[in-house]
C-alpha cells in the first residue's frame, strides 16, 4: 500500500510519505486496518474530550510489507489535561515551531495544539490540548541513518498527521498548525 493511503487515506501527505520511507526503508507498507483512521480517532477524541479529563489512543500503526524487516511506526493522540505552559520537551528532541509545542528526535517526534471547536461536547471557551506522536514500535534500537534526516523525516509525519487531525476535529484556524512543517529549530 502507498504512504498516501495510510491511517484513512487523509493523514499521510506526499512529505509525509518520503518520511516514511526514510524511517522505514521502504515505500510500500501493510494495509494499516479499516478502524485505523484519523477520522476514528477523532470521533474517540471527542468523545472522550469534557475540558480537564486527560485520555489517550492510537491513530494508526504502519507496518512495513512481509518479508521485509518488520519495522512498526505507532502514531498516537493523547488529550492533555492543559496546555504544555513552559514545559520543555525532553532534551533528546530539537524543539521545533508548530503548534504549541513541539519536537523532532532521531526515534520520534511530537506536536502538542490546541483546538478551539464546536465538535467538542466539553468545549466552554477553553481549548482542548492535543498532542500527536510518532515512534517506533517495539523494543528500542540505535536508529541508523543521518541524525538531521531521520528528525527531519518524523516531523514531517507528525506535522502530516497533526494537521489531519486537527482539520478532522474542526479546530480554529487547524489549531493554529502551519500548512507546511517547519524543520528549522526554534
Amino acid at each position: 500500500m502507498a504512504p498516501e493511503e495510510l491511517c484513512g487515506g487523509a493523514a499521510i501527505s506526499a512529505g509525509a510519505g518520503k518520511g516514511l520511507e526514510a524511517i522505514t526503508g521502504s515505500s510500500e507498507f501493510e494495509e494499516s486496518g479499516a478502524k485505523a483512521t484519523v477520522a476514528d480517532a477523532a470521533r474517540a477524541l471527542k468523545k472522550t474530550f469534557t475540558g480537564s479529563t486527560s485520555s489517550d489512543g492510537d491513530i494508526c500503526r504502519i507496518h512495513t510489507p512481509e518479508g521485509m524487516k518488520d519495522v512498526e511506526v505507532r502514531i498516537i493522540w493523547n488529550l492533555l489535561g492543559a496546555g504544555p505552559g513552559d514545559a520543555a520537551p525532553a532534551s533528546k528532541y530539537t524543539v521545533l515551531d508548530m503548534g504549541e509545542r513541539s519536537g523532532a528526535a532521531v526515534d520520534g517526534a511530537f506536536v502538542d495544539f490546541a483546538c478551539r471547536s464546536g465538535e467538542l461536547s466539553g468545549f466552554q471557551g477553553s481549548p482542548a490540548h492535543v498532542a500527536v506522536n510518532v515512534e517506533l514500535g517495539g523494543m528500542p534500537t540505535e536508529p541508523g541513518g543521518d541524525a538531521g534526516a531521520l528528525k527531519d523525516a518524523y516531523a514531517t509525519v507528525v506535522h502530516s498527521v497533526s494537521l489531519a487531525m486537527a482539520q478532522e476535529l474542526g479546530c480554529e484556524s487547524n489549531g493554529g498548525l502551519p500548512e507546511s512543517p517547519v524543520l528549522a529549530p526554534k
